[in-house]
């Protein structure tokens, strides 16, 4: 009696160690995940409110006008307009430089210091329907130019990249570029600050004149 006591005395001690074992291992595993969960912030001006960021989900839009009207509500409400991305180990912050139409009198942007992604293709100058493939060669030579070819960007603080979609395509891609865009300006620059505008085929043009 007394020996199949001590048998399962020892049992409960080492299977209370081994539960004590998993549970840490558990512990140290959450850990590690938590550890490794990078937050990142592209295109966030040094002076803004992080609590002034809206988010836009893309999944509750119509069409890329619906998405543009809200992008522009924001921005008029002096809210910054916002996309995050989540994976298992990155939560990215999209903050856009969207402004409002009603304060701007005019936008002046000059055309070489635009890369714009229309429809999922790439147009720089004069060029046009360049494959997503590319963008970092695209973006390398904008961002190395530093002023030398007066047809390319002034220089990598100047740089914007406008998206558009027509409102007869699907635009479920944004995420997927938006993705591809910060994680190749960053591995370029090793920078977060990249200028992106979400427009449609009206952003550039000037305001209508008022009636005499």
């Amino acid at each position: 009696m007394e020996n199949t006591f001590k048998i399962s005395l020892a049992v409960i001690l080492i299977l209370t160690i081994i539960g004590c074992q998993n549970n840490d291992k558990k512990e140290n595993e959450s850990v590690k995940k938590e550890t490794f969960l990078v937050q990142m912030e592209f295109g966030k001006w040094n002076k803004q409110n992080e609590s002034l960021g809206v988010e836009l989900d893309v999944n509750n839009f119509n069409n890329w006008f619906d998405l543009i009207n809200r992008t522009e509500k924001i921005a008029c409400n002096d809210s910054i307009p916002k996309i995050t991305l989540t994976t298992d180990s990155e939560i990215k912050t999209i903050y856009f430089r969207n402004t409002c139409s009603k304060e701007d009198s005019f936008r002046i942007i000059k055309a070489k210091n635009v890369i714009e992604i229309y429809n999922n293709k790439i147009s720089k100058n004069n060029e046009s329907g360049i494959p997503l493939d590319s963008l970092e060669n695209v973006l390398r030579k904008d961002i190395d130019n530093n002023g030398k070819n007066l047809d390319l960007s002034e220089s990598s603080e100047k740089l914007t990249i406008c998206i558009q979609y027509d409102d007869k395509s699907e635009f479920n891609n944004l995420p997927n570029i938006l993705n591809q865009l910060t994680e190749t300006y960053y591995r370029i620059t090793n920078k977060t600050d990249l200028k992106i505008l979400l427009i449609d085929e009206n952003y550039f043009s000037p305001p209508p004149r008022p009636k005499e």
